[in-house]
C-alpha cells in the first residue's frame, strides 16, 4: 500500500464518478454483495441517479492513483432524537486490500463526518451470513437495533416494487 487517501468524492470529478462506478460493479459481483454485475443500464443511471439523491455521501478509498474501497452513504432523518443519521448503504473493499483495517478506517471517517453534522447514529445493514464484516461493524461497536425496553431487535424488511 502506498499513500492511502479516503475523502467524499465530488460525483461532478470524473475520476471520482468512474470510481464509484468500478468500485459498485466490483462490489456488485463479489457474492456479499449481488453475486452479478449490474446491467448496463444501471451503470448508466448510477451517478445521473446518485447526483439527483439530495442525501447522498460517498467516502473513497485510493491507494495512490488506484480506487480500492467505497462506503455510499445517504443521510437520513430519525425522528425519535429530531436528528439526522447516516446509513451506510454499500462498503466494499476491493478484494487485495482486504484484511489490512481499511473498512476501520473508513468508518472512522465515516463516523467523524456523521458527529460534524450531528447525526445521532450511523445505521447499516449486512447480509446475515457475512461474518467477517459482521466481525468488522461489531469490533467497530456496531450491534442489532433494539428499541425501548423490548428485549427483541429490529429487523430489515423490503418489499421489491421493479
Amino acid at each position: 500500500m502506498q499513500q492511502l487517501h479516503i475523502f467524499l468524492a465530488d460525483l461532478d470529478d470524473p475520476a471520482h464518478a468512474r470510481a464509484v462506478c468500478e468500485l459498485t460493479q466490483i462490489y456488485a459481483i463479489d457474492p456479499m454483495g449481488n453475486g452479478k454485475p449490474l446491467d448496463d443500464d444501471v451503470m448508466e443511471r448510477l451517478i445521473p441517479g446518485l447526483r439527483r439523491h439530495p442525501t447522498t455521501r460517498i467516502f473513497l478509498v485510493f491507494d495512490g492513483e488506484h480506487a480500492v474501497g467505497i462506503a455510499t452513504c445517504f443521510l437520513g432523518f430519525s425522528t425519535f432524537a429530531a436528528r439526522p443519521l447516516i446509513n451506510i448503504h454499500d462498503l466494499a473493499i476491493v478484494p487485495d486490500y482486504r484484511g489490512h483495517g481499511l473498512a476501520k478506517k473508513l468508518l472512522r471517517v465515516i463516523e467523524s463526518y456523521a458527529r460534524q453534522v450531528d447525526c445521532c447514529k450511523i445505521t447499516l445493514e449486512v447480509v446475515e451470513n457475512n461474518r467477517r464484516a459482521r466481525a468488522v461493524y461489531e469490533q467497530f461497536g456496531f450491534a442489532q437495533a433494539v428499541y425501548g425496553e423490548s428485549d427483541s431487535g429490529a429487523l430489515y424488511y423490503a418489499k421489491d416494487l421493479s
